[in-house]
């Protein structure tokens, strides 16, 4: 299921602190976020969040069926989110324009992570593992 890494475990704890991440920053009151006038940015906040989770998925997981799994999965989430912030929170409210969006930034991740831009977390992974303690550079994005 996940890719073949030597921490597995690191890699699933960074996705799951990355969705801890995000339902805390969605989830915490609007007062204490910084306010930002310009229409549209909530939006662009939401897709960027779910195109950073959906590409990972793309990293982390091996097949397609469980890359479709967490597809279906971060979807989910994204509605989850939203009824949370309707039942949970004083100052926020679920808006059908955020899930879209969330959908979106879905879909642009899955884009963004196909074939070769998959590999990235492995090869740092690699690096991590050995090339490390012999002083190599990290390894670049893959084109």
């Amino acid at each position: 299921m996940l890719r073949n890494f030597h921490r597995p475990w690191l890699w699933v704890a960074g996705w799951l602190a990355l969705l801890a991440l995000v339902a805390a920053g969605s989830l915490m009151p609007a007062s204490d976020l910084p306010q930002v006038q310009l229409p549209g940015v909530d939006k662009i906040q939401h897709a960027a969040a779910h195109a950073v989770l959906a590409s990972y998925a793309m990293m982390l997981f091996a097949t397609r069926r469980a890359q479709g799994w967490a597809v279906v999965g971060l979807l989910a989430y994204g509605v989850g989110i939203e009824a949370a912030q309707a039942t949970l929170t004083a100052d926020r409210m679920a808006e059908w324009t955020d899930v879209l969006a969330n959908a979106a930034g879905t879909a642009v991740g899955v884009a963004l992570t196909r074939r070769r831009p998959a590999l990235l977390m492995q090869r740092i992974d690699r690096w991590l593992a050995g090339a490390a303690g012999r002083g190599e550079r990290p390894p670049s994005c893959p084109e």
